[in-house]
């Protein structure tokens, strides 16, 4: 099970305990030596409820009931069989078999065990085509499966076929055949940009093993980052209770939509504590049609870094109050730099939509189709440019490799507090501060090291960030420099080649 504070719901078996039910019923015994006995199961109700206010209670609950028996026959239950290799143990050179399980060895000679690792979690289904059925869950439920099993709430057990999955926004896309006669519930999907604070929700699935549970409670909050589980997706955030086994089940609204993909708690024991969180349903509407027919999700690139900077550093860059995201460097030979955009570049518009923020970009750009113009907006040396890039599919390989990546490092204001770290007391000094230098990198290439101040940029002096990223600018330059102060000493750097 993958387990930490931030809780993802893993593809594994919460090990369930047994409870005896013991129950206590009252009798009609007479009871000797008293006048009047009362009997819990003869007197009157406990309370007396006005009849408007019951009938709202009851209508209430009508809502629940109609809610669940409708949508439940679409929730699945997913139990999965992963493959697991791990290195021998000195037991294993024994003459036999631990478990049942052979020894074999890796490319290097390394004797390694495989043993399998059982799990559980939930699922919606979402589409048939045919014979084919199609249940949407997360990544971590099925994702690294080798045998999966569904099983529907009426009891019918089925294979499962992994479809396609995917690691950036925790989603996966399971298949199973069914004849045409049989009876297959396909949940309806809502519109989840219609969500507000206050809906009133219910959440389906697996808790814990207990398969068909419901539970309900409120939208807490919507547009919550997933950047602390590492996805690009911003989250519903819900009250309604939400444990480990619910994962990839549905989060359905009043009119038994489905709204969202329950996907993460947090909490610090590992049980609902309220604060469950679902990917909109409206993010994954199109992955669900790329699985069918790729069997992946195809990404737009764009091929800059982002970073998320406070107002300290905005104020820096000359961009106070300014929403948007900081595009800190540009991978070489990218749709970005062949667009012309560079870094220290703030992109605050895409396709004439303000950005807010960087985790929004990031999504919003993934969105964007490959071979396809998009116009950007950014604030360049105080002014706003306009760019129009030519987007590529997003790949591994390309959106990894440091080698690529100008400048290669971080650029930090050389405050007082910089100062006190670097043990610079000369005040004459001045420029910005190299941090985060990447191996690989241009700025390895060139020798740069944390603490590095560069105090000029191609000759040209800079006081400042908003001075160093004017220097940088590559539309106007085929190669840069820097002239590098250190220990007491400035040297020049080699020359960087921008081949475009």
């Amino acid at each position: 099970m993958k387990t930490w504070t931030k809780r993802i719901f893993g593809a594994t078996a919460a090990g369930a305990f047994a409870f005896a039910a013991i129950s206590f019923s009252c009798t009609k015994t007479a009871v000797s030596g008293t006048a009047d006995t009362a009997f819990a199961d003869t007197v009157a109700p406990a309370v007396s409820i006005p009849t408007n206010a019951l009938g709202m209670l009851e209508a209430l609950q009508t809502s629940f009931r109609s809610i669940s028996s409708g949508v439940l026959p679409a929730v699945v239950e997913i139990d999965v069989t992963e493959k697991k290799t791990v290195q021998a143990t000195p037991f294993d050179d024994l003459p036999f078999f631990f478990f049942g399980m052979p020894n074999q060895r890796d490319g290097s000679g390394k004797r390694e065990r495989e043993y399998e690792q059982k799990g559980l979690g939930s699922g919606v289904i979402v589409r048939r085509t045919g014979d084919t059925v199609y249940v949407l869950t997360n990544n971590h439920v099925a994702g690294s499966a080798t045998e999966i099993s569904v099983k529907l709430n009426d009891g019918q057990e089925f294979t499962g076929k992994l479809v396609g999955s995917d690691e950036r926004q925790d989603i996966a896309l399971v298949s199973f055949e069914a004849k045409k006669d049989s009876t297959i519930t396909v949940a309806q999907l809502a519109d989840s940009d219609k969500v507000q604070v206050g809906d009133i929700v219910l959440a389906m699935g697996a808790p814990l093993g207990y398969s068909q549970s419901v539970t309900q409670g409120i939208v807490s909050a919507t547009g919550r980052s997933g950047n602390q589980i590492g996805n690009m997706n911003d989250f519903i955030q819900t009250d309604a209770a939400i444990n480990q086994g619910n994962s990839g089940g549905p989060l359905v609204n009043i009119y038994g939509e489905v709204v969202g993909i329950n996907t993460w708690i947090a909490s610090s024991s590992g049980g609902s504590v309220g604060l469950g969180f679902a990917l909109p349903i409206n993010s994954v509407k199109k992955a669900i049609d790329d699985f069918i027919s790729k069997g992946k999700i195809t990404y737009g690139w764009l091929g800059v870094s982002l970073l998320d900077v406070n107002a300290d550093y905005k104020e820096a860059l000359g961009i106070k109050d300014v929403n948007g995201a900081f595009a800190s460097q540009v991978f070489v030979g990218s749709p970005a730099f062949k667009g012309g955009l560079q870094a220290g570049d703030f992109i605050v518009e895409l396709n004439g939509k303000e950005v807010k923020g960087q985790t929004e970009l990031v999504r919003e750009v993934g969105y964007l189709p490959a071979n396809k113009d998009a116009t950007f907006v950014v604030i360049r040396g105080g002014k706003r440019v306009t760019l129009t890039v030519k987007i590529e599919e997003r790949t591994k390989d390309v959106s990894t490799d440091n080698s690529k990546l100008w400048p290669g490092f971080i650029a930090s204001p050389l405050t007082d507090d910089m100062r006190k770290k670097l043990e610079i007391d000369d005040k004459s000094i001045k420029g910005v501060v190299v941090t985060n230098v990447l191996e690989k990198s241009p700025a390895a290439a060139l020798r740069l090291q944390n603490g590095d101040v560069i105090t000029a940029v191609n000759d040209k002096k800079v006081t400042s960030l908003e001075d160093f990223y004017k220097a940088m600018d590559t539309s106007s330059t085929k190669e840069i420099w820097f002239d590098v102060y250190n220990d007491g000493h400035t040297i020049s750097t080699s020359h960087y080649k921008l081949n475009r």
